[in-house]
């Protein structure tokens, strides 16, 4: 206790000589040896099906997953609300320890992630880092598609904020970049109507439409979290040759070779292999609706923002 009392006292001399600084639960974290979780967010369950394969590929770590479900869904909210929402629970993140915060969610990644990398970061923590889904998705795609032309399956906010489409020219410059936003497919997967009959029409209107922009694309991306539960049903109506992208494996391999390419940050993130989740409105909702996203029962607990 005396310890602990001093490190409060002088938090501000401690950090002056610590290498890099970092927020001050990472500076307990390193001190005193707690846990440094992975943290891992969405703005509400979909975000699960990224950890699902983050912990098949990377089960050593200590991983946080928070859904902020009291106000889900983001898809449809302005820029500004999404970045505040997201650089809130980022910090939340931070004060349970986390070095490392992957935004599991592709609104959050579209509107809030390079504000809060290029903004916040370097004033509240810049030893920590906040990573997205949209980018590693981006530098990889263009080896999946053998006329370059893809279609983007995503929300409506993820497609007005074009992010896919610029992110995808960095690296392939010569990719036709196509974009549909399917509002249904969210309540859909979340009321659990998805694999009911009543899905159908709202799938097959979707993919009609974005096939006809363009008869040529041979590569769908799944960039919302919440699709691959719909990865049968989409594949059902689909000619053969074109292929569906889902965002999982791609990340989990991302996270992967970022930790290998990165060995400080690797160092800070605490190899338990616990993993607990959070949710901003009821837990008891929240454990029936995760399981359908994570594939196994989880227990979750209720966190105030």
């Amino acid at each position: 206790m005396h310890l602990l009392l001093l490190l409060l006292k002088d938090l501000n001399v401690i950090r002056d000589h610590i290498e890099e600084p970092c927020h001050p639960a990472g500076l307990f974290v390193v001190l005193l040896g707690m846990h440094a979780p992975i943290g891992i967010f969405d703005s509400g369950y979909g975000g699960l099906t990224i950890m699902k394969e983050i912990l098949h590929t990377l089960p050593q770590y200590d991983y946080i997953y928070l859904g902020d479900n009291a106000r889900a869904p983001y898809g449809n909210r302005s820029f500004d609300t999404v970045y505040h929402y997201t650089l809130q629970c980022v910090k939340w993140f931070f004060d349970q320890g986390c070095p490392l915060v992957i935004l599991a969610c592709n609104t959050a990644s579209a509107k809030a992630l390079r504000t809060i990398q290029q903004n916040d970061l370097p004033v509240i923590a810049p030893a920590n880092r906040v990573l997205g889904v949209i980018r590693p998705t981006s530098e990889i795609i263009g080896a999946y598609t053998n006329n370059k032309k893809i279609g983007i399956l995503a929300t409506r906010g993820t497609v007005n904020s074009e992010s896919y489409r610029i992110e995808i020219d960095k690296f392939f410059p010569d990719v036709e970049v196509h974009q549909e936003a399917c509002p249904m497919w969210v309540p859909l997967v979340e009321n659990n109507e998805h694999q009911k009959p009543g899905a159908d029409y709202f799938i097959q209107q979707h993919l009609g439409r974005i096939l006809e922009k363009e008869k040529g694309i041979d590569l769908l991306l799944l960039a919302c979290t919440h699709y691959p539960l719909l990865m049968n049903k989409i594949k059902q109506f689909l000619p053969e040759h074109i292929r569906v992208l889902s965002q999982g494996p791609i990340v989990a391999k991302s996270l992967d070779s970022y930790l290998q390419r990165h060995p400080e940050m690797e160092k800070r993130c605490s190899k338990g292999g616990s993993r607990r989740f959070f949710t901003t409105d009821d837990p008891k909702d929240f454990n029936n609706q995760a399981s359908i996203f994570f594939g196994e029962e989880l227990q979750s607990q209720h966190v105030a923002l």
